[in-house]
Formats: C-alpha cells, sequence, structure tokens
C-alpha cells in the first residue's frame, strides 16, 4: 500500500541558548566530509534550516517528542527517524548571531552529484516540514514504543512510549524544506561536501 501526502506541521518556536561556535561547526563538517562517521548535531539558539532534492529512507517510523535545551527548557518536536538513508543534495544552514559584528551564516552543502549522503539510524527532530511524500505500507496509530519498522525511540528522547506514531517500510521525500532543533545519526557520509561562512542572513545566505 502507497499514500502521498503533502502538507506541513508547525510547533511555536521557543528560544534556548549556547550557540556553537561557526570554527567547530566547520571543523565537524570537514571530518564529516572524509568518511563515515558518528554525528550528531544540536543548534541552541534557534532551529537550523535543511533541504533537500529526495530523501528516500528504509525502515521509517516518526513520533512525538520534547528536546531538553539548556537551562531545562523543553522544545517539542516531530522525530523523524530511518535505519538508512540516502539524500540528494541536501542543505544544511544556521544563522549565529555575533554581538557587534551581526549575523553570520554558516551553510553546508553534499551529495549534489552522482552520489548522495548516506546515513544510518538517522534521527531528525524537527518542527516543521514541508515536502511531497510516498510511504509504503504504512501504519497509522501504531504506538511510538511498538514500531518495529523503523529505529526505534532514541536514547535520551523524552515521549511517552505509549504515544501516537506512524511507521512504514520505506518512505520517500521530495523537494524537501524544514527546520529542525537536531539531527543525529549513527554514520553519516557527506560526499562531495561544500562549506561557507559568511557575513549575513535570510536569502541568498541560508538554504532558503
Amino acid at each position: 500500500m502507497e499514500s502521498l501526502v503533502r502538507g506541513g506541521t508547525r510547533w511555536k518556536r521557543f528560544a534556548v541558548v549556547m550557540v556553537p561556535s561557526v570554527a567547530a561547526t566547520a571543523v565537524i563538517g570537514v571530518a564529516l566530509g572524509q568518511g563515515a562517521l558518528a554525528a550528531s548535531f544540536s543548534v541552541s539558539g534557534q532551529q537550523f534550516k535543511v533541504t533537500a532534492d529526495k530523501l528516500t529512507g528504509e525502515g521509517f517510523v516518526q513520533y512525538g517528542a520534547l528536546d531538553a535545551q539548556h537551562g531545562g527548557k523543553m522544545v517539542p518536536v516531530a522525530v523523524s527517524a530511518f535505519n538508512s538513508a540516502t539524500i540528494e543534495n541536501l542543505c544544511q544552514s544556521v544563522v549565529v548571531p555575533v554581538p557587534v559584528f551581526g549575523d553570520v551564516t554558516l551553510k553546508l552543502g553534499a551529495g549534489s552529484g552522482s552520489t548522495p549522503v548516506e546515513a544510518k539510524n538517522l534521527y531528525i527532530d524537527l518542527d516543521q516540514l514541508n515536502a511531497d511524500a510516498t510511504f509504503t505500507n504504512i501504519n497509522i496509530g501504531v504506538a511510538a514504543g511498538d514500531s518495529t519498522k523503523g529505529p526505534g525511540i532514541k536514547a535520551g528522547d523524552h515521549t511517552d512510549p505509549g504515544s501516537f506514531a506512524q511507521e512504514a517500510d520505506k518512505a520517500v521525500l521530495t523537494d524537501v524544506k524544514q527546520t529542525a532543533w537536531a539531527t543525529s545519526a549513527g554514520t553519516f557520509k557527506l560526499s562531495g561536501l561544500s562549506m561557507s561562512v559568511k557575513k549575513g542572513s535570510g536569502a541568498g545566505f541560508e538554504c532558503y
């Protein structure tokens, strides 16, 4: 069974603190570009933007959770998780406000050539998603803790195992635009990595 869905999910934006430095983030990105490494991205202070031409994921589950931020604040998110995924033309961007200097945008791109980005045990904590999505053998209304098609609830997530979730054998998302609070993966290989750090923000600087 396949279902075609187009739509978006949005929650209220929350303020958080402790923004990582642009330099440290750049070093992580370069290391990832050199091979498949365990990875975890968490940008405090605001969401970061993500776009992709196509995400193809095997073993999909999605459930609601609360992300614990520095200072004890909780951010409501929808966690999309995949056993494995390939991502074509991935873009991630984050704006870091620098006192006196102004906004600085870190933008990372990968998978724009013939080799897509590859990830295993991928978790994306998001609060807004827009895409065209096709799910194969979807099961809507499964309890989060009973899902068998995805990698399961991420360790440390604040969620009710009995709460609503959905799962599918396969998920294909195209024309993806989303804002996220965190991304983590067992392995994350960025082919054709490109990165820029520029003063400014908005159109022409961020992914969208």
